[in-house]
């Protein structure tokens, strides 16, 4: 039995990993066996860039965090090494980024389950998730789409003020030479 020093720090894990877990948008749960410590840190950067939170955690600790938020559906997916990847505010994130790396780093590194909004979700739908593009890209297109008939309509003014001002500009091009 752990004496009680150690026993209050892993309550203490848990409810960490509890809270975590209730507050996030999304997050995955990912084999990282056999990845370098530089594929590591650059899986790392491009995490923390995009706001998603990345631990390698102890799948007791986690698989009683799981229970204690209703998702027992990914203690079948608890063992072997495991790390979890959370974002509280783009649900689409976490997904994306780690199914890069998994497709960069084939055999290594592997996505094995996920949740969003407190519900466990199937992995097509991790896939399709992570097929989405970053929400900055998303916003460019949608204002690309919404700007798109405005500029189409400037095109068309200019061309019509630059035919309607030719036959002028040629008058007035002539007119010197004449006098």
């Amino acid at each position: 039995m752990p004496n009680a020093k150690v026993l209050s720090e892993k309550q203490a894990i848990v409810a960490s990993l509890t809270e975590k877990l209730q507050s996030a948008a999304a997050g995955v749960l990912v084999d990282y066996k056999g990845i370098t410590v530089a594929e590591d840190t650059a899986l790392r950067v491009e995490l923390r860039k995009n706001n998603v939170e990345y631990a390698v955690v102890k799948n007791t600790l986690l698989r009683f965090a799981v229970d204690n938020v209703g998702m027992n559906e990914l203690d079948g997916l608890l063992n072997g090494t495991t790390a979890l990847a959370i974002c509280k505010d783009d649900p689409v994130a976490p997904a994306r980024i780690v199914a890069d790396f998994a497709k960069k780093l084939q055999d290594k590194f592997e996505i094995k389950g996920g949740f969003m909004d407190g519900k466990v979700i199937p992995m097509e739908t991790i896939n399709a998730l992570a097929a989405i593009p970053a929400l900055p890209v998303l916003q460019a297109q949608v204002l690309g789409t919404m700007l798109a008939p405005i500029s189409g309509l400037a095109c068309v003014l200019k061309q019509i003020a630059e035919k309607q001002g030719a036959p002028a500009e040629e008058a007035a091009a002539e007119a010197p030479a004449a006098e």
